[in-house]
Parts: structure tokens; C-alpha cells; sequence
């Protein structure tokens, strides 16, 4: 590593539009629940990596539910992202964000 500058990965939304394009049920929840947070138009890698605020925030909501019902997988795949994207396995991790979305359409299905 360089004496004075930081290599870093970040990992962006880049949805057809905004999140509402993509899993406008999920938008809809959300911008219900927490407009601001809506607004920021955050990726799904973010809103793994603050699921249990949502959680606590979301309480006594539908939302909460479906996520609370799919934790476990959302925080595992949330932990090997974050180490392949350390380990500098940006394939890895990539194919692991596919996973993410991929447990989040099942998040969309399970919404009212």
C-alpha cells in the first residue's frame, strides 16, 4: 500500500432508473417507511449492510418481516462480499452481488 493513498472498492447501484425500477414494491416500502432513505437511492449491497437498523426501524411493518424471514442468507452473502472485495476477488464478489439480487427479487415476490 502506498504511503499516502488508499486503493478502495465500492460497489454502486445501477438500476434501470432508480431502486423503484427495479423492485418498485421494495421502493414503495421503503419510501413509505423512510423517505430519506429512499431518496439516496442505495444499492442492495448498502441495505444488507444496515439490515438490522431497517430491522429495528421497520418494526411492526410487512417489510420487516420479509427481510427479517430472509436475514440469515442476506447477512451471510453481506460477509463473503466484504471478504472477497478485501481479498481483492472482484469476480467472486461480483458473482455474490448476483446472488444478493437475486434473493432480493424473492424479497419483491414476498411483498404486498
Amino acid at each position: 500500500m502506498s504511503k499516502y493513498m488508499q486503493l478502495t472498492v465500492t460497489v454502486h447501484p445501477y438500476y434501470p432508473g432508480d431502486l423503484e425500477g427495479a423492485y418498485p414494491k421494495l421502493e414503495r416500502h421503503i419510501s413509505r417507511l423512510d423517505p430519506d432513505l429512499a431518496k439516496r437511492n442505495p444499492s442492495l449491497y448498502e441495505l444488507v449492510g444496515q439490515l438490522d437498523q431497517l430491522l429495528y426501524h421497520f418494526e411492526g411493518t410487512p417489510l420487516r418481516e420479509v427481510l427479517l424471514s430472509h436475514r440469515e442468507k442476506l447477512q451471510k452473502l453481506n460477509k463473503n462480499i466484504k471478504e472477497n472485495i478485501a481479498e481483492w476477488k472482484l469476480a467472486q464478489a461480483d458473482r455474490l452481488l448476483y446472488d444478493l439480487e437475486d434473493v432480493f427479487g424473492e424479497i419483491e415476490e414476498e411483498l404486498g
